[in-house]
């Protein structure tokens, strides 16, 4: 169930809305004038949301490039190039 609250809670309640996005985990939704306006959510989701919309495009590019005949890379080479690369940087 999405929580809602009003613009007004945001001016006068910041500390309880923090508490509250930290706390569920979730994003709340302000309305002004009983209508959506804006989104509040902790750091820590809002990194996840980045994480996930990054990934969404890396998938799509995959996506398109399978499609337009990209026969990609076999799991031995991914993982020789992954190796080589923590020895570099060790």
């Amino acid at each position: 169930m999405p929580i809602i609250k009003p613009i007004s809670d945001l001016r006068n309640k910041a500390n309880e809305i923090s508490d509250l996005v930290h706390k569920s985990s979730e994003p709340v939704f302000i309305t002004r004038k009983g209508v959506g306006d804006m989104v509040v959510m902790s750091m820590a989701l809002y990194g996840q949301f980045e994480r996930r919309l990054e990934l969404y495009s890396k998938l799509a590019v995959a996506k398109s490039r399978a499609a337009a005949g990209d026969e990609g890379r076999s799991l031995s080479e991914v993982m020789k190039d992954i190796r080589k690369q923590i020895r570099e940087s060790a």
